[in-house]
């Protein structure tokens, strides 16, 4: 059987011996180890939503966010539709949100909500754009924008943005699937974050690096109706607690190094900057774009081959930039490259680089 890209990517990944912008996901084995460490702390499971660890990670996220209340969802895209049905109306969002790029537009489909856009810049909106945006009823605001390269405002930025939509009488929903990796940048505690908005989405699985689920956060009568609509949308499932699990132990093993990450990211950041282009120069959380003028198949086919010759995984999937001739990456600082210096760093880009001379 003729071996496809996808499979031959995860081979050689799996084959290399140290990566430096994402490493592969961990095996059902490993996953299984992982969860029998801590799954003896609970007598039961939960049942409907309801006991061990489901209720606990709400517990948590709750505690975390500084809000009266916490909901599990299987998703992130049904948490989102969720929390946007339950405000209703005209939300104002970005078109580079994941509900616009990822969730095939479920918000119009299902809910029948509209969107509008008080930016198409590739960056979150100003406070003048809000104020001068046609009528809304929610801000939308993803904290950090992924797809223009993990970007965030400054927190003046951020508490004059809010305060533009309350001054056109507007609620306020946070997309932080990676709201976890926002605190260093912002200069500010996750309980005075998610304390700007009506309510805030959380992933499990990104940043945290969990099996799978999400939560919305919020004050109790939103976290009572969006439990109604979790049922309404199916997502009330019979046991969930293997993912729920999961997300508890990514808050006690992850969320806790996330500085070192971000500091790792920069020291990343600053050795490739001087071969290829790095957005934004300084990364704001330990993620960030990488972009070269080459096709992406071009890449890909140099990454793997010197992958595969050296044991050393640069970068993961290239894909077509938008600008002709040229192609991008995101990059991932986090354990699997504390040990790569910048001096490792620098010597595998020049690598790759001469495989693509």
């Amino acid at each position: 059987m003729t071996e496809t890209a996808v499979e031959q990517r995860r081979r050689i990944m799996r084959g290399c011996r140290r990566w430096l912008g994402g490493a592969p996901a961990p095996t059902p084995g490993q996953r299984l180890a992982q969860l029998t460490e801590y799954v003896g702390a609970f007598e039961r499971g939960d049942m409907y939503g309801d006991g061990g660890p489901v209720t606990a990670l709400e517990t948590r996220v709750a505690e975390l966010l500084g809000t009266e209340g916490a909901l599990f969802f299987p998703t992130g895209t049904m948490a989102q539709q969720v929390a946007l049905r339950v405000h209703g109306g005209t939300v104002a969002m970005h078109p580079l949100f994941h509900p616009e790029v990822h969730e095939r537009h479920a918000y119009s489909t299902l809910s029948g909500l509209r969107a509008v856009w008080p930016t198409t810049a590739p960056r979150l909106p100003t406070p003048d754009e809000v104020a001068g945006c046609e009528p809304f009823d929610t801000l939308m605001l993803e904290l950090p924008l992924r797809e223009a390269g993990f970007l965030l405002p400054t927190w003046d930025e951020l508490t004059a943005t809010v305060a533009a939509a309350r001054d056109r009488g507007a609620k306020v929903h946070l997309d932080g699937a990676r709201l976890w990796e926002c605190t260093e940048h912002l200069g500010h505690g996750l309980a005075e974050i998610a304390a700007l908005a009506d309510s805030v989405y959380v992933s499990f699985y990104k940043t945290l690096g969990g099996i799978s689920g999400a939560a919305l956060a919020g004050p109790a009568d939103f976290v009572a109706e969006a439990r109604a609509w979790r049922h309404r949308y199916g997502g009330n499932l019979f046991q969930q607690w293997p993912a729920a699990l999961s997300g508890l132990i990514g808050l006690d093993t992850e969320l806790p190094r996330l500085p070192e990450y971000l500091a790792h990211a920069k020291v990343v950041a600053r050795a490739l900057a001087g071969h290829v282009t790095v957005h934004p120069e300084v990364p704001h959380t330990h993620e960030f774009q990488v972009w070269l003028p080459y096709p992406a198949e071009r890449v890909n086919e140099a990454g793997l081959a010197l992958a595969e010759r050296t044991g050393e995984l640069l970068f993961g999937g290239f894909w077509d930039a938008g600008t002709p001739g040229w192609s991008k990456t995101e990059v991932t600082v986090a354990s699997w490259s504390l040990e790569w210096s910048a001096e490792d760093v620098s010597a595998a880009v020049r690598g790759l680089l001469a495989e693509l001379a």
